[in-house]
This record gives C-alpha cells, structure tokens and sequence, in this order.
C-alpha cells in the first residue's frame, strides 16, 4: 500500500482501473480477489479522501468579483 499512497489522482484512477481488471479475470482465486478488492477500496477512499481536500480548496468568484472558498 505504501506506493498506492504516493500515486497522484490520475495515477490512482489508473491503478483502479488496473484492479477492476483484475477482478474481472476468470482464474483469479477467491483468496486473490478478496485481496485485490480490499486494496481497491483502500485506494478509492484515498483518492475520495483527497478529492475532497480538493474540492475544499477550490474558490469561488462571488458576484461582488471576490474569491469564496467552496
């Protein structure tokens, strides 16, 4: 998990993506796939995690032309 922590968002969507493939592969044991589950649900709410900070920190321009924080 330690890499997984390092990974940009767009780097996360990607391993992700990597994971759902994973699951979807017909010989993978039901021992693996739990496994690979649990790290793509760790990772999601990482990436839910700093999504939020995000979305927290964007600013908004309020009709008096001033920055708001969303």
């Amino acid at each position: 998990m330690q890499e997984e922590e390092k990974l940009n968002l767009e780097e996360a969507f990607a391993k992700l993506e990597e994971i759902v493939g994973d699951l979807e592969q017909e010989d993978i044991s039901l021992e693996q796939s739990f496994q690979t589950y649990r790290a793509g649900m760790e990772l999601l709410k990482r990436c839910n995690q700093a999504i939020d900070q995000v979305e927290k920190q964007v600013l908004v321009l309020n009709e008096n032309g001033e920055w708001d924080e969303f």
